[in-house]
């Protein structure tokens, strides 16, 4: 039974359960009276010879016992060899001490039974597991070594995070307060909008460090949420592929989409975590790859009212090394830094993005060869819904009809070509493809007649811009050429005009653009459906839809309220200002305004206060945004519960600002 028994201890600090289980408890009592009817059955005999000098006993029930405690020693040296490091680590030297002093024993027992070994040996294991493992005193001081451990540890993790967030904030801040400093001194214009655009770039390289640790930190506190709506995939894709263009900036890098067909027109989850999730992806692959291509494929399983999306992004970086791959995810891990210490980062995007991944029952698998490339697969369950949002969409292209035109599509990738044929087909428009500058101009010099060229610029052998000049060279080439390419840097339009291009369509082809190109180039003949014949700029219709509206700015801090009306200004709105609650409620008792935007952090009065003594005027039906910047996971949720019309967190991002009034003023009029 003694030797069960510690069979049993080895087997539980071997795995670190150090409490029996209630279950355990049963199954001993249950084993230890088994075992005693069987000994209580099995016949013994008492052995005295020498005239009572030596007494022992022997037969069936005394070698039942050794076979026992045999079986139990094996059950020891097994545990031993699949358990050694965690035996070896937690320095166990009774278990050692028993197998040796104890196989002596039971040796000599068996040749020798009037010695009663085994009994001195257990009681001699059990005082030094006293003084080894068992002792409170022995315990504690383990306990205080382990927790100095993990306290020293802990310690040098907080001085690597600040040590790294300190790099990674004043990175950009530096460029923020240094271009600011030389914007007041520069006395030309050009190099000022230059400064500019760098602040914008540092701010918002900022605003992600920001919140990559407010994100980490709410996982962490288990109080981020998920937040599911209605919303339309295919197009939120776009628009995100749109967004990445400008972080590859002058990188030799194509960013290629691919988007399935059958994705469903309006599904339900959380829109935001998976445009985050993608934002790290791409964002990261931006940054580790120097030249090539980056291809971005999103596929479905639709099955009744279930989607299984796959989001995949691929690269050809740098790739990561396959004993690195375990600690990718990993929070404030950066992996080979030494080899990376120019791309910033926090190493916390890749952490975000798989709790978020887990969060919404999805899973997340990477593969990559080192120097070659990586691809990150998300697989994520959603609900479609069905609404007439798709209808909406398909109604507002029906208008377009360009049936009768012809189109020359150039550019050397085979998948380009077939997403711009895609599009286009659906205008009914004819299309060739061709897949090299030298083809284009073979086709025109066989006098082939086009309405319009789509030309892709980066190009081998030929690139577009030159493709073109040797198109402008022949007396007779009029068509009007579109240059279709990845490049979105600030002032590649203008430079590709210059160029000689009679318009700019950036990678990935987002519709409306496609429709402003199309309906502004293709007017010459009759077309079977009413189309727009010179395209209304985006500008033009929010400066017609928001000139001369009031608004009426709240915010206790003057910085603020200057940020939120150049902003605004633009827009054509005509903005007046306050700076506390009590202020704007004056102001709206004496003045009407078609939207007010207000702050919630504010002295005397905060936002909330405001707005419920707002919405006690009479007549009051203004519109009342919230400008905030409480940006924590359900902020959105909490304002609107309060009453706001709207949420818009600081500092105010220019897409988030143009839905927000495209939603306050949808259909009215003056």
């Amino acid at each position: 039974m003694w030797i069960s028994t510690f069979a049993y201890y080895i087997y539980s600090i071997a795995r670190n359960e150090m409490e029996v289980k209630k279950k355990r408890y049963f199954i001993f009592v249950f084993y230890y009276i088994v075992l005693a009817v069987i000994l209580w059955f099995l016949p013994i005999d008492c052995v005295i010879e020498n005239n009572f000098a030596t007494r022992y006993t022997t037969g069936m029930s005394v070698f039942f016992t050794y076979g026992i405690s045999a079986i139990a020693m094996t059950v020891i040296i097994g545990l031993l060899i699949i358990h050694l490091k965690n035996l070896k680590n937690q320095k166990y030297i009774p278990v050692f001490l028993f197998l040796i002093i104890g196989g002596v024993a039971i040796v000599v027992q068996i040749f020798n039974p009037q010695l009663l070994l085994m009994t001195y040996v257990e009681t001699f294991i059990c005082v030094i597991m006293y003084f080894t493992i068992e002792n409170p005193d022995i315990k504690l001081m383990n306990q205080i070594a382990l927790a100095k451990d993990h306290a020293e540890k802990a310690n040098r993790a907080k001085s690597d995070f600040l040590s790294s967030m300190s790099h990674e904030i004043r990175t950009p801040l530096n460029a923020i307060v240094g271009f600011s400093e030389m914007i007041e001194y520069e006395t030309e214009i050009e190099a000022c909008k230059e400064d500019a655009r760098d602040i914008i770039m540092a701010s918002h390289n900022l605003l992600e460090i920001v919140n990559g640790i407010l994100d980490i930190s709410k996982i962490e506190a288990n109080k981020m949420e998920i937040i599911n709506k209605d919303y339309s995939l295919v197009s939120e894709l776009e628009n995100l592929s749109k967004l990445m263009i400008p972080r590859i900036g002058e990188k030799p890098i194509e960013l290629v989409t691919n988007f399935a067909p059958d994705i469903p027109p309006t599904l339900h989850g959380d829109i935001g975590k998976i445009k985050q999730i993608l934002t790290n992806l791409l964002t990261n692959a931006i940054k580790y790859t120097d030249a090539g291509r980056i291809d971005f494929k999103v596929k479905c399983v639709n099955d009744k009212n279930k989607c299984k999306l796959m989001f995949s992004v691929s690269d050809t970086g740098r790739g990561i090394k396959n004993e690195m791959i375990h600690s990718l995810f990993t929070k404030f891990n950066r992996l080979d830094e030494d080899k990376n210490s120019t791309i910033e980062g926090t190493g916390l995007g890749l952490a975000i993005t798989k709790s978020l991944v887990e969060m919404m029952g999805g899973k997340i698998v990477v593969q990559s060869e080192y120097g070659i490339g990586s691809n990150f697969t998300v697989y994520l369950p959603q609900r479609i819904t069905y609404t007439n949002y798709e209808l909406e969409v398909n109604k507002i292209e029906e208008n377009y009809n360009f049936s009768g035109y012809k189109v020359l599509i150039v550019d050397d990738n085979r998948l380009n070509l077939k997403v711009a044929d895609k599009l286009l087909k659906k205008y009914k428009i004819d299309t060739t493809l061709v897949e090299s500058g030298i083809e284009c101009i073979k086709l025109i010099q066989s006098n082939k007649n086009f309405d319009l060229i789509l030309m892709d610029d980066m190009m081998p052998k030929l690139k577009g811009t030159e493709t073109l000049l040797k198109l402008k060279e022949m007396s007779d080439f009029h068509i009007k050429t579109v240059v279709l390419t990845a490049n979105a840097f600030t002032g590649i339009r203008e430079k590709y005009i210059q160029d000689g291009f009679d318009d700019y369509l950036s990678k990935p082809i987002e519709k409306t653009e496609l429709l402003n190109i199309l309906s502004k180039h293709l007017t010459k003949k009759d077309c079977s459906k009413n189309i727009v014949s010179n395209a209304v700029t985006v500008e033009m219709q929010v400066k017609e839809k928001y000139l001369n509206r009031k608004i009426l700015i709240i915010d206790d801090n003057k910085l603020n309220i200057k940020v939120a009306y150049r902003i605004l200004k633009p827009y054509g709105f005509l903005i007046e200002e306050v700076y506390s609650g009590k202020d704007g409620i004056e102001k709206v008792k004496n003045n009407r305004y078609d939207l007010i935007f207000m702050d919630y952090m504010m002295p005397e009065m905060d936002g909330i206060e405001a707005l419920k003594n707002l919405k006690t005027l009479p007549n009051f039906k203004t519109p009342v945004v919230v400008l905030t910047a409480d940006s924590v996971e359900g902020a959105r949720e909490k304002f609107l519960r309060a009453g706001f019309d709207e949420y818009i967190a600081k500092p105010i991002n220019k897409d988030v600002l143009d839905e927000v009034l495209a939603k306050i003023f949808r259909g009215q009029e003056f």
